[in-house]
């Protein structure tokens, strides 16, 4: 196995967050949080998001000790480890592993939208930075035109101000 040597960056951290035992999901339909029991969460402690070259990690540590709760390995978001629920902005269904091959399906809860909405963003800004070195210098030549047309615009404004 090869050595990995790329550091781990941290990409979001909630002091405090909920974990629930969730019911299989019945159809296609998607998760509610309205099925959970939502007034006794299963756990609760402290959520980071890391990164370590491609792949993010969501790990769930006891917020007192540190001590690994369980962790969600994500190779790709929108993806399958990491899903919205159906009714709700502050709630998402995770898929842990163990390291041994076993998975699980958690309910993850935020008691703060904002909490929710720096959740999704972390994971969205990490796999967003992932295609850009690929699209190399397509991304600069688009860049560099979107400028221009901003600076072209901003001086017709003022023209036409005067």
């Amino acid at each position: 196995m090869a050595e990995d040597n790329s550091y781990e960056s941290m990409l979001c951290v909630k002091p405090e967050v909920h974990v629930y035992r969730i019911p299989p999901r019945a159809s296609n339909r998607g998760y509610r949080a309205a099925d959970w029991k939502l007034d006794e969460p299963a756990w609760s402690g402290r959520m980071k998001i890391t990164a370590k070259g491609k792949m993010a990690f969501i790990k769930l540590e006891d917020k007192n000790t540190g001590e690994l709760f369980a962790q969600a390995p994500v190779e790709q978001y929108p993806g399958g480890v990491v899903e919205a629920v159906t009714d709700s902005s502050r709630y998402f269904v995770i898929r842990i592993e163990d390291g041994s091959g076993r998975h699980a399906f958690i309910g993850l809860g935020f008691a703060d939208r904002g909490d929710s909405f720096d959740f999704n963003v972390a994971l969205q800004d990490h796999f967003k930075m992932q295609v850009v070195p690929k699209l190399g210098p397509w991304v600069e030549v688009c860049s560099r035109l979107h400028q221009e047309q901003r600076l072209e615009a901003s001086c017709r404004l003022l023209e036409d101000s005067r």
